[in-house]
């Protein structure tokens, strides 16, 4: 087999790659080529990318560079070669949604996230594979098929969802960061699972045009990047904001509550978990235990997440067009998206009326507190296999048991990884901040990140 060239963001990141792009020391087509060399060699196993625009990849980085001998710089993605989730518009490619059902036209033309990191000079590689119509937390996907965790060449485990494409090519670096969406946890899942960053954006942060709109109601869009420097990089470049430092980890109070959050854990989670707990208290960050009480119920996901969503998603899709579909869907996809057939438009309206009431409840609950920290996901990566039996199915549903109250309750927040502390395969820690605060949430993860170390990245030896 030919070699595999080294993948150009390892060591320095997006920083890294700016000041070597602007010294001289390699150019966008360079990574670029390197990027698509790597997909050539390793997505025939990895399976992360529905669509790969070479062609139109390599003229856009000979263009970036340029621009840059010209004297022009767009800042610090240009050049940058990234993945798009194909439930986003991009001109040129095709979008799928993830499901044989032809669905681009509800995608809708490029919108203003795309668009604005083309105009801060990125070079879009191609499309990522996504959970059909990015309704689900594993990355399984029986209509286009399931991406394969890079942390495991041996047995083929999930890679999270539904931006499970987008986490499984800036795992293996075959991009320098992806991009993904959060509707219940979305973004963060894949995080967690592949041992990445992501963060996840307040609604209405960032405008969803030109996204499949799963849920207007809860639907983000952001990033999954390889670390937290890399994440406010790409968050300040699309923002148009400075990039967020740091903030010194004894001003930190971040809440915890134990019950629902730390319950039926994957012993490698509670381990890293701890080990992780107990590093953040040594330099000065503020562990306030709190009481069910303080916080609305997060259980209440399991009855208002599936009407909003379920509703939302069959008007996005059509009725017509969903029950004609259906049998060639995923069938887990199907099931979720089913739920919508038998909402009321009264049980709809409440459901959204409670929506809007936790979210109050939530913001002032955490009024005194910087954030609050829990696990991303309850487990580790689950084997493929496992999702066919009734108990791993379960287990899998589960993966966004940690995520969904932070969507319900509007909040913004990011997932770091930690597996530093002793696991073979990626554990994520997360912190929700109040609505608004994502500057702060990435301040925050900057310094977990600064006190456990970069994140790991796997062994890719096929």
């Amino acid at each position: 087999m030919a070699r595999i060239p080294e993948d150009p963001f390892e060591n320095g990141g997006l920083a890294g790659f700016a000041r070597d792009l602007r010294a001289g020391r390699t150019s966008s087509e360079a990574v670029t080529l390197a990027c698509l060399e790597r997909i050539d060699a390793l997505d025939g196993k990895l399976g992360a990318f529905q669509h790969v625009a070479a062609e139109t990849a390599l003229q856009t980085a000979q263009a970036m560079d340029g621009l840059l001998r010209a004297g022009t710089d767009l800042g610090p993605l240009m050049g940058v070669p990234i993945g798009v989730k194909d439930i986003y518009a991009v001109d040129g490619m095709p979008t799928t949604n993830g499901s044989l059902i032809e669905s681009a036209e509800i995608t809708g033309p490029e919108g203003t996230y795309v668009q604005r990191l083309k105009k801060a000079g990125v070079v879009i590689l191609g499309k990522t594979k996504t959970v059909e119509f990015a309704l689900g937390g594993t990355g399984q996907n029986e209509a286009r098929g399931m991406p394969w965790n890079p942390w495991d060449l041996e047995t083929k485990r999930i890679p999270g969802g539904s931006s499970s494409g987008s986490g499984v090519a800036t795992a293996a670096g075959l991009c320098g960061f992806a991009l993904g969406s959060d509707t219940g946890g979305s973004i963060r899942i894949p995080a967690s699972f592949c041992g990445l960053s992501g963060l996840k954006t307040s609604i209405g942060l960032i405008p969803t045009d030109g996204v499949f709109p799963l849920s207007p109601t809860l639907d983000t869009v952001g990033a999954l990047c390889r670390s937290a420097e890399d994440s406010a990089i790409v968050h300040a470049a699309t923002m148009g904001i400075q990039v967020p430092e740091a903030v010194s980890p004894d001003t930190l109070r971040l809440g915890l509550l134990r019950e629902f959050f730390f319950e039926d854990l994957d012993p490698e989670v509670e381990d890293c978990m701890d080990k992780a707990l107990r590093a953040l208290v040594e330099v000065g960050i503020t562990i306030v235990e709190l009481d069910k009480s303080d916080l609305p119920d997060p259980k209440e996901r399991e009855t208002i997440f599936p009407p909003i969503v379920g509703t939302e998603i069959l008007a996005s899709l059509g009725v017509d067009r969903f029950k004609a579909g259906r049998n060639g869907m995923d069938s887990v996809t199907a099931a979720r998206a089913s739920v919508g057939l038998d909402v009321s438009a009264i049980d709809y309206a409440l459901a959204l009326r409670r929506h809007e009431t936790l979210k109050k409840l939530a913001d002032e609950a955490l009024r005194p507190l910087d954030g609050l920290i829990a696990p991303t996901t309850p487990m580790v990566t689950l084997p493929a296999e496992a999702l066919k039996t009734e108990e791993g199915g379960a287990r899998g549903m589960a993966a966004s048991r940690n995520t969904q109250p932070g969507n319900l309750w509007g909040m913004c927040g990011i997932s770091i990884p930690i597996q530093q502390f002793g696991s073979a395969l990626p554990v994520g820690l997360q912190v929700l901040c109040r609505r608004g605060m994502d500057a702060h949430a990435l301040s925050i993860g900057l310094a977990i990140e600064g006190i456990v170390g970069r994140p790991m990245r796997p062994s890719l030896a096929l």
